[in-house]
């Protein structure tokens, strides 16, 4: 659900995907010796100085899952491997181990087919609702397949998100809008919808899934005219659905919290911005006494996500952004996720980003980590999300818009229900140095170092005080040796691994000798592991 600023970008979005990447087997080495091309930086990682305590990080289902978890049936499994599984075979990782897997509650256009209004049928998507009113849990097959393997992968946390109300709900009948600035969902039909939700978790709660949250309103800022479902609405209306859906929870007696923002941007959380109606959305929900009032609300925590597109286009606007966005947060005591970004944006700094063009996979994998990193270091998010979690390069996207690249048997044009072939992209093992070790329940610890747009870390401890995980990305041509100062932690580890993903290596695992330096290689993310106990 990117945000849609206007027709061409619109159109461009309805129909993103991403390029392929390389999926292979790598023998694991040891780290490099240091050499004339290395450098050496100094890094203090101080335990008994904390800060958020981490969610998890995930992806979204949007849009190919539905088609290839129901007709991609011998290539599924290896998918869903490598967005799932936490193993590590040989020293290479089989997967990302994603902790979040955010599940699109769909509008209904995809059973109208033709006549929803969205040309690209792969921007529909199901509902369980059926047109005689029933439930039919059979529906949404291939939505249903990953989080099945969600599950049987441990996956602890599932986000029901939506884009649009049910087609039978909305003014126009259909899973985009009409109405402008407004909500598509009819007055009369604010309860029906979250009654709908309400019952779509308690079923996957009763089928074991750990549905923590729904999120019923996604990029409220924008109109969704026209490309795929999406709708518009105000601050006040997304309180009013939100007191509903808190209803219907206690009334189901559900755990499930709400999850409300899914901004278009940050700025639209802590400041007015284009419609006064649709922005300012933490002074909105968080003041008592504002008419769009939610801070008392049962199943709703005091909690806020956002999206990190169009605030990434340069090191220090992305500083000054996410800083706003942490000064307001602290000052309504509010938690922020960050849940959804890819590289949308069309503002790049040609300082700090050699241009879509010349870009490579790894080049753009690692801008990903520029973002992850200031949303964690800076903004203090607790939870990260990447938006599409596979799709189809087209039009030379490369790997900005998704993690896994698939390409139908016929081709990158061809029709997404037909079994191709698959490759994980450097995004995925990007992705893979923070969700594959930085587990839920982690928090950030201080880290100090000279940081710079191109070398930055950050370091989180697990809840027993038994792990230190740090996350470098080195984004220039020598590799670091890292003179580490430990505060907080007395005697040598036990162990250190290091997990690297370069152009050509993928979360590849070594280990680091007692007494040898930590190597961070150059054009890298790195992951060190310091087991403790």
């Amino acid at each position: 659900m990117k945000s849609i600023k206007n027709t061409s970008i619109l159109l461009l979005f309805a129909l993103i995907g991403c390029s392929s990447g390389s999926d292979n087997d790598v023998v694991p080495t040891t780290p490099d010796e240091p050499t004339t091309t290395s450098v050496e930086k100094s890094v203090t990682f101080n335990v008994g100085k904390t800060f958020q305590t981490i969610s998890g990080f995930g992806a979204s289902d949007c849009w190919s899952p539905a088609y290839v978890g129901k007709s991609w049936t011998t290539k599924r499994d290896g998918i869903s491997e490598l967005l799932f599984s936490s193993n590590i075979v040989n020293g290479q990782p089989k997967g990302i181990g994603l902790s979040m897997w955010r599940v699109n509650l769909g509008g209904g256009s995809a059973e109208q087919g033709d006549a929803s209004g969205l040309e690209d049928k792969s921007r529909r998507a199901e509902s369980y609702l059926t047109s005689t009113g029933t439930l039919d849990w059979n529906k949404c097959e291939g939505q249903r397949y990953f989080m099945r393997r969600a599950k049987e992968f441990g996956c602890p946390s599932f986000v029901l998100f939506s884009n649009t109300p049910l087609v039978q709900y909305t003014f126009n009948n259909k899973g985009f809008s009409a109405m402008g600035g407004v909500s598509n969902l009819k007055s009369e039909h604010y309860g029906d919808y979250a009654k709908y939700m309400a019952q779509v978790a308690q079923y996957f709660m009763s089928e074991g899934y750990p549905v923590t949250d729904i999120s019923p309103v996604n990029e409220p800022q924008y109109n969704w005219a026209s490309g795929q479902e999406g709708s518009g609405w105000t601050n006040d209306e997304v309180a009013r659905l939100a007191r509903e859906l808190d209803g219907q929870l206690t009334a189901n007696n559900l755990s499930t919290k709400i999850l409300l923002g899914e901004s278009g941007d940050w700025e639209y959380l802590y400041k007015v911005k284009s419609d006064a109606n649709r922005s300012n959305v933490l002074s909105a929900f968080f003041t008592q006494g504002s008419s769009a009032y939610v801070g008392d609300l049962v199943h709703l925590p005091k909690r806020i996500c956002g999206h990190s597109y169009w605030t990434d286009g340069t090191w220090s606007g992305m500083q000054t952004t996410r800083q706003n966005l942490a000064n307001a947060a602290t000052q309504y005591g509010v938690e922020v996720w960050q849940s959804e970004w890819s590289m949308l944006g069309d503002g790049y700094s040609s300082a700090e980003f050699v241009g879509f063009d010349k870009a490579s996979e790894m080049d753009i994998a690692l801008y990903m980590t520029k973002v992850i990193h200031n949303d964690l270091t800076v903004g203090g998010v607790t939870s990260w999300s990447y938006w599409t979690s596979m799709d189809v390069s087209r039009w030379g996207h490369k790997n900005r818009f998704l993690l896994i690249s698939l390409v139908p048997k016929g081709g990158e044009y061809g029709d997404i229900e037909q079994e191709g072939t698959y490759s994980a992209t450097p995004t995925l093992w990007a992705l893979g140095n923070y969700s594959l070790f930085v587990r839920p329940g982690f928090k950030r610890i201080e880290t100090s170092l000279s940081e710079s747009r191109s070398f930055f870390g950050s370091a989180y401890i697990s809840p027993d005080g038994s792990q230190v995980v740090a996350v470098f990305s080195n984004l220039s041509d020598k590799g670091v040796r890292l003179k580490e100062v430990h505060t907080g932690w007395s005697g040598e580890p036990k162990s250190i691994k290091t997990y690297t993903t370069t152009k050509d290596k993928s979360l590849l695992e070594a280990t680091v000798a007692s007494g040898n330096q930590v190597i961070i290689e150059a054009n890298s993310v790195t992951t060190v592991v310091y087991n403790l106990k």
